[in-house]
């Protein structure tokens, strides 16, 4: 088995420990990760009164670390079970469950009672549980449905039988569990947005109750607001240290929430201040940042890990990839279709990394014809690139049915609603590749009415609608054809992909897929400079805003990282990487 060097240092009785949500904190919690009971029964069972084993939470079922290491079929139901007795400190308090993601549809049952249903693998729900709780010992139960790709749902990559691009998948808990013990009144959520143009922060407070507010604003030991605010506050703040991934500097936030004088929840969170933005570079589109032209040098994450799936063995494993990427001179990563873990974006907002986010792909395979055949084709032949292909032919790009596409956008705005205060998020990528793709030129409208602030590649790769602040290309294998820019920002959202077998540092040797494949370190990092230098270096100053190369690791059968699945080799050479990087740029 295949496992990273944190494998062996999880433990087991509460992994990934550290409170799951660093932009709305209380110092009052209690961690559910760890020892739950799990059973599989078939779709017409009720709450069953034996269980089959114990699973870790929160590992989903087909990965190692979970324990069992079981893929869960569409025909089955998986239940979870653990018995909680709550600390003193929930004593005369609201109790609120939290759940980060499970995947796919979930029941919660408390004490035998439902509490709540959530549908969605990948964003987080919760549910004020406080009147079905007794004392004593109480017992939480969830019935988990996932079908993975026998299924329509927004699923990503996961596979029920993994090869090529395609991978195991994630069933159940796959994020961390845990309860709050709150008043009546509290802080429900916070929406943060930084406005560096007038030197002011816009916060709006959405509580249980009504209640007077107060805020705090801290630069380090130092306070810049100390002061009662509106629940929709516009918050000044003089010559304000703008955010970068080269000065990543954050504000610390306290609001505090008082009922006749009392203090009823306090939370902490924090900002970044920055601004993104298109603009005109000496007649020129580039992407910029701060009011400034930023050219942005970004890698393919995925976020899987060869023993936890989707889920990281530890903080330091997510901490390990972002801040080595950074290392090596890149300043952007492009989570593909997967929503992370909200303290992955913590760390990017904290260490200085750009993200662009995609959502999560759904619906049938398009079919080769549609997903290789045509793109490759309007690559090849630059004169027909105009020709795009329309995506309201629902049952072409297999979205024919309404409640699929009505379930992909309700997903879409809570992924973004769910990360709107991350620091580090540039851009939102509602589509990649056609997958599932639909009237995205609307999409893009709406995303960006949603949330002004951010960019959006609409339609990543192909089938561009000519919407979005973006004009975006994939190509691998074949060069990358000269283009004639749009009024928006071009991009090279994804390429390379360049793959080599490292001996001992592979999900399966036999079946490794990669575009282009090569022997050894060496040839690997004479490829990839070639690439960098005759294919994109040069397009840098005549209308080039971004690349993204493909990718950060290995993932299964993918064997195209910079670093092996298990993160202990960098297959390129980190130099030459690093000095490529440090020539790309305005």
């Amino acid at each position: 088995m295949l496992k990273t060097r944190w494998f062996d240092r999880v433990d087991k009785t509460c992994p990934l420990p550290e409170y799951p949500r660093p932009q709305l904190v209380r110092s009052e919690w209690l961690c559910l990760n760890g020892a739950w009971q799990y059973t599989i029964t078939d779709q017409n069972a009720t709450l069953p009164k034996a269980f089959d084993g114990v699973i870790t939470v929160p590992f989903a079922i087909e990965s190692a670390l979970s324990g069992v290491c079981r893929k869960l079929q569409p025909n089955e139901i998986l239940w979870y079970q653990r018995d909680i007795a709550l600390p003193p400190s929930f004593d005369g308090k609201r109790c609120i469950l939290h759940f980060g993601a499970v995947d796919w549809q979930c029941t919660v049952y408390v004490n035998g009672t439902k509490v709540c249903a959530h549908t969605g693998g990948y964003c987080p729900f919760s549910a004020d549980i406080t009147d079905v709780l007794h004392e004593g010992v109480n017992r939480i139960a969830l019935r988990v449905y996932d079908p993975t790709d026998a299924g329509w749902q927004n699923r990503g990559k996961q596979s029920l039988q993994s090869h090529g691009f395609w991978y195991t998948g994630t069933s159940g808990i796959w994020q961390t569990v845990w309860m709050e013990p709150v008043n009546t009144c509290y802080v429900q959520k916070l929406r943060i947005v930084p406005d560096i143009d007038n030197s002011l922060i816009h916060l709006t407070t959405d509580l249980s109750e009504e209640a007077a507010l107060h805020a705090v604003i801290r630069a380090g030991e130092s306070v810049l607001f100390d002061g009662d605010i509106e629940p929709n506050a516009h918050i000044p703040l003089p010559d304000p240290h703008l955010w970068s991934p080269e000065d990543p500097f954050l504000y610390d936030l306290t609001v505090t929430a008082s009922q006749n004088g009392k203090v009823t929840d306090t939370v902490t969170s924090y900002f970044g201040m920055r601004k993104f933005s298109v603009g005109n570079d000496g007649g020129i589109t580039r992407l910029f940042l701060n009011n400034k032209p930023y050219f942005q040098r970004g890698l393919l994450d995925q976020g899987y890990y060869c023993d936890g799936g989707l889920t990281p063995p530890c903080d330091e494993a997510m901490i390990y990839d972002i801040q080595k990427m950074k290392d090596l001179g890149f300043n952007m990563l492009r989570k593909h279709i997967k929503v992370d873990l909200p303290r992955w974006y913590y760390h990017c907002d904290r260490l200085g990394m750009l993200v662009w986010q995609d959502m999560v792909s759904g619906g049938q395979y398009i079919g080769n014809f549609y997903a290789g055949v045509v793109p490759n084709m309007l690559g090849a032949f630059p004169r027909l690139t105009p020709f795009s292909l329309k995506d309201n032919r629902y049952k072409r790009f297999s979205r024919e049915k309404p409640e699929w596409r009505a379930d992909f956008e309700r997903e879409l705005h809570e992924m973004i609603d769910t990360l709107f205060n991350c620091v580090s998020i540039y851009c939102w990528v509602p589509f990649n590749e056609g997958w599932g793709q639909f009237d995205a030129k609307r999409i893009a409208s709406d995303v960006k009415a949603h949330d002004p602030g951010r960019l959006v590649d609409h339609a990543s790769g192909w089938y561009d609608q000519g919407a979005g602040d973006i004009q975006s290309m994939h190509k691998y294998i074949l060069p990358i054809p000269k283009i004639k820019p749009d009024r928006r920002a071009f991009v090279i959202s994804e390429f390379g992909g360049y793959s080599m077998i490292a001996d001992g540092h592979v999900w399966n040797k036999k079946k490794s897929f990669g575009y282009m494949m090569f022997r050894t370190k060496d040839t690997l990092t004479r490829a990839y400079r070639r690439l960098m230098e005759k294919q994109i270096m040069p397009l840098i100053p005549k209308y080039l805003s971004a690349f993204i190369y493909t990718q950060v690791t290995d993932v299964e059968f993918e064997v195209n990282g910079i670093l092996t699945y298990d993160r202990e080799i960098v297959k390129i050479d980190e130099d030459t990487i690093k000095k490529l990087n440090q020539r790309m740029q305005y």
